[in-house]
């Protein structure tokens, strides 16, 4: 880019944060952070963004081929598979997995999401979710955060009930499996900031379809 090019970014990223939309560091470099920002001041105003393209959603994709694995029966492969996005909180049947496993999802589907601050430093700490992305509603695919005492669980939304959001996630009963965790302990629900939202409603499911989980292991 040319001098001319960096004043103008510079300019937009200044109004941007002006209207409380951070950009990050105002530096005249157009990078996710100046990108997500106008995306959520497009958002603000109620004009139509990009949606993502119809079919599958690719860090879904990669979730449910975890699907089923036990955290000790399938010890071996689930440390190899957490690993396969260049890090690793260790042993699942040792420590709380639940964030590497949303973790290892994102950074295999959509390696330029960035993961800041204290999320990118630890990922596997599940309340550092909330800083992931774009805020939501609950929709299909969001990473939902949950409070679990003073610390958290974290997985993906996939359908609901009256009472339960359906959550696709690893350390649910030692495994990767699809649980209701009850509505009342969501804390946010978030949204890549580099894949264009997907405007769909969670799917209704029967009540007592899933297993329901209190108390993520």
């Amino acid at each position: 880019m040319n001098a001319d090019s960096d004043d103008a970014i510079r300019l937009i990223q200044s109004v941007l944060d002006k209207l409380g939309h951070s950009p990050g560091t105002i530096d005249g470099r157009w990078g996710v952070r100046t990108a997500c920002a106008l995306r959520q001041l497009i958002a603000a105003t109620g004009r139509p963004a990009s949606l993502a393209p119809q079919g599958p959603l690719p860090w879904i994709t990669e979730a449910k081929t975890a699907l089923g694995r036990n955290e000790a029966r399938d010890r071996t492969w689930l440390m190899d598979w957490l690993k396969r996005d260049g890090r690793s909180l260790g042993d699942p049947s040792k420590n709380p997995w639940c964030g590497d496993f949303v973790e290892t999802c994102i950074r295999i589907a959509l390696p330029d999401e960035p993961l800041l601050g204290a999320l990118g430093t630890n990922p596997y700490w599940a309340r550092n979710w909330l800083l992931f992305g774009l805020d939501t509603k609950p929709v299909t695919g969001a990473v939902l955060i949950f409070e679990r005492g003073s610390g958290g669980h974290v997985g993906f939304a996939i359908g609901q009930d009256d009472t339960h959001f359906l959550v696709l996630g690893g350390n649910q009963s030692d495994a990767v499996t699809i649980a209701g965790i009850a509505k009342s302990r969501l804390l946010g629900a978030r949204w890549p900031a580099t894949y264009p939202p997907r405007l769909q409603r969670l799917p209704t499911m029967k009540s007592g379809e899933f297993l329901t989980t209190t108390n993520e292991i």
